[in-house]
């Protein structure tokens, strides 16, 4: 790693832990989060996907979750040719790799390595539709994660590779965000005003 990597990475850093800050620190999050919640609703109605992954929100993130039940709900109200199913990751801290486990309310749920709650002993799905929670976002697509690239490398695997969908708050948005070789843009990001990527 040279200096210019390095100092990106410290850069990177602090920028994380100051959009963390700021997420939990917001006044308005809950309203903020209601909005987002409808804006994610209107979003999936017309999605042909069947397997949604996502994620257990920690440090101030916006909980997909909800939305996605009544997404499930609607699905068995529609009568779905195909029952449609909620994953979470579930990630080997040894081998740096993840894969989703189905989800559903009142699941069996154990910490993961790294303290976050994961389905316990539900049998492992492929998602074609993917949430990823934004510590930021950025035009283009781009998104800024915890750092240790686990989506990354995921995406780089699975085949045919998921819809990615990033959920943030307005704040998070990086106006000035200089992606790396590394980041892969997602196809959409939505945040508590609506669409914001595509634009």
């Amino acid at each position: 790693m040279d200096n210019s990597d390095e100092k990106r990475a410290l850069d990177k850093k602090a920028l994380r832990k100051l959009l963390i800050e700021q997420r939990l620190n917001l006044s308005d999050r809950l309203q903020r989060a209601d909005l987002l919640q409808r804006v994610m609703r209107i979003w999936l109605v017309g999605r042909p996907d069947a397997v949604i992954g996502a994620y257990w929100p920690i440090k101030g993130e916006f909980d997909p979750l909800p939305a996605l039940h009544r997404w499930k709900e609607d699905g068995e109200l529609l009568d779905q040719p195909q029952p449609r199913r909620i994953g979470l990751p579930v990630v080997d801290k040894v081998h740096k790799t993840m894969t989703f486990h189905a989800w559903y309310p009142g699941c069996p749920m154990e910490e993961d390595a790294y303290g976050i709650p994961k389905p316990k002993d539900t049998e492992v799905i492929v998602p074609t539709l993917l949430f990823l929670a934004c510590v930021g976002y950025a035009p283009g697509g781009y998104r800024l994660g915890y750092g240790g690239g686990f989506y990354d490398r995921m995406l780089t695997t699975l085949e045919p590779r998921p819809f990615t969908v990033g959920l943030g708050y307005a704040p998070g948005f990086l106006p000035d965000f200089e992606p790396e070789a590394h980041d892969m843009p997602l196809d959409a990001i939505l945040n508590d005003n609506g669409v914001v990527w595509p634009v």
